[in-house]
């Protein structure tokens, strides 16, 4: 299918109670939702109460952020830059470690692999950035009634931090919500999902090893390759179950380190 257009992404600059932070790649959408989202992500702020005000001047490409609480740009940045993978190589400041301390997941829902393939399915049909460029990453929530809201940006991470700023900003319960994402799932952008508490994460495409060790240690279900009737379940949480092939999902195959792949 030809596509019409190629996809946009501006530098936008990210100031924070008066002090430049970083000049980002962006797709020039849901920018308030990434504000909210990625300063959350990055541990500046931990709930939307936090923000006083977020004001985009697309003339200059400036987001400014006034927070109500105190910010200390120098313990900030004193912080060891951890340089992402993939696709416009952003920096976190959070390390592997420091995730490992976040709180463990606790969430008793629990969701088929056909739902999620279904939901999978529908997410896709509602991404119209890509299906017009065929160049955009996306992020989905899935709500406790099956509607979804999607997110898009030229960057995976930066597409998650839209999807959790929406869901910050809309005081939503994590636990009870369901992330999918076009991009592969790395270790920092486990530790976005984890941060906010994410029980369950599918993605169309892999997970890393770092990302499944420490989804396995925060008590998170990865679902991974999620597209039409296959899936792959690197995790044994219990909260996804296979109804498609009858094979167990919390097998001991997934306890030693292996993991599940369904086809049908």
């Amino acid at each position: 299918m030809l596509k019409k257009g190629c996809p946009d992404e501006y530098p936008i600059n990210l100031v924070v109670n008066g002090f430049e932070i970083a000049v980002f790649q962006l797709t020039n959408q849901d920018l308030v939702d990434w504000a909210y989202g990625y300063l959350y992500s990055e541990g500046l702020i931990d709930s939307a109460n936090d923000v006083e005000a977020v004001e985009f001047n697309e003339g200059t490409g400036t987001i400014q952020v006034s927070l109500n609480n105190s910010f200390d740009p120098e313990q900030m940045f004193s912080k060891k830059k951890h340089y992402t993978a993939g696709c416009g190589r952003g920096v976190t400041f959070f390390s592997m470690t420091d995730v490992k301390n976040f709180k463990k997941v606790s969430s008793r829902e629990k969701y088929s692999l056909s739902y999620l393939l279904k939901k999978r399915s529908e997410f896709a049909q509602n991404t119209p950035l890509y299906l017009e460029t065929g160049g955009m990453h996306g992020a989905c929530i899935i709500h406790e009634d099956g509607i979804i809201t999607v997110r898009e940006d030229i960057g995976r991470h930066n597409a998650v931090d839209k999807i959790i700023g929406y869901a910050l900003r809309k005081r939503l319960q994590p636990e009870r919500l369901v992330l999918l994402t076009t991009g592969r799932v790395s270790y920092e952008m486990l530790s976005k999902a984890a941060k906010f508490g994410f029980a369950v994460i599918g993605s169309r495409t892999a997970a890393t090893k770092q990302a499944v060790q420490l989804a396995r240690f925060l008590n998170i279900e990865v679902v991974g390759y999620l597209r039409g009737k296959m899936a792959t379940v690197y995790t044994s949480s219990g909260r996804v179950y296979d109804d498609v092939t009858g094979t167990t999902v919390t097998s001991k195959s997934i306890e030693r380190g292996e993991v599940l792949t369904i086809f049908n």
